[in-house]
């Protein structure tokens, strides 16, 4: 067990807000917010760590993050600081950014040396394994990422070993990656249970506050499965569109 926990969400080109906020659920798993809840006994809270959690941007995008939903965060860090230098922490986290950017090498040396670095933890939630590829800390190793874009990813990055197709999170070595946005949920989960940093008894007590980690790390049902089922979201969405140009040409009939 840890008695401090460092967390670097490493954020260089904005990101989706649903995947930044997995990362809650380890500051709900600190000494800081355990505490606060007047029923839970000493006993249990006194295993809880302190739990630090900085946001990382880069000098290009500078203090304000955008995410999704018009949402914006304030950078308590850029990665040029010595506080987030590599080795000083102990978990990365990459939430995912829109997959078309492109990303300044700074930062993904930065994010290189954060992965060499004895004891650094790397979690790529969603669209983040973008960065981690283009860093070159996923090659030769297995990956998720989205489900609907492993052929973009297996095109662009082909030393990645991806098996997002199936896998709703999954661990190689000191690297962790998940599928689409709310899997990082089960990622941290997942990570959490298995990390050093945390007694099981202050895991299980965040999981259950916070309601996440129930699902399997596999996905029920196949690839085609899924891609039938986005298609046909695609041939309804036709339909009332072509139903609601029908209604609005009554409308506007003499």
């Amino acid at each position: 067990m840890s008695s401090h926990i460092k967390i670097g969400v490493f954020i260089p080109n904005g990101a989706q807000f649903l995947d930044v906020a997995c990362v809650d659920s380890f500051g709900v798993m600190s000494k800081a917010y355990l505490g606060a809840i007047p029923f839970l006994p000493a006993h249990v809270t006194s295993l809880a760590p302190d739990v630090a959690i900085y946001y990382i941007s880069t000098p290009e995008q500078g203090s304000e993050i955008p995410l999704t939903s018009g949402a914006t965060i304030k950078a308590t860090h850029l990665y040029t600081d010595d506080e987030v230098a590599p080795g000083r922490l102990d978990i990365v986290v990459v939430p995912g950014p829109d997959p078309g950017l492109e990303f300044a090498e700074g930062g993904l040396k930065w994010l290189r040396e954060q992965s060499e670095a004895k004891g650094v933890d790397v979690l790529s939630i969603c669209t983040g394994l973008f960065i981690c590829a283009s860093a070159g800390i996923a090659d030769g190793k297995r990956a998720s990422g989205p489900r609907g874009l492993q052929s973009m990813l297996k095109d662009k990055f082909p030393k990645v070993n991806l098996v997002g197709d199936k896998y709703r999170w999954v661990q190689d070595g000191n690297f962790w990656s998940s599928g689409g946005v709310t899997n990082g949920n089960e990622l941290v989960a997942a990570y959490a249970r298995a990390s050093k940093h945390w007694a099981q008894p202050i895991v299980e007590t965040g999981l259950m506050l916070t309601e996440v980690g129930d699902r399997g790390q596999f996905y029920q049902g196949n690839q085609t499965g899924f891609y039938l089922r986005f298609a046909w979201q695609l041939v309804k969405g036709w339909f009332v569109n072509l139903t609601r140009g029908q209604e609005t040409a009554k409308v506007k009939a003499p």
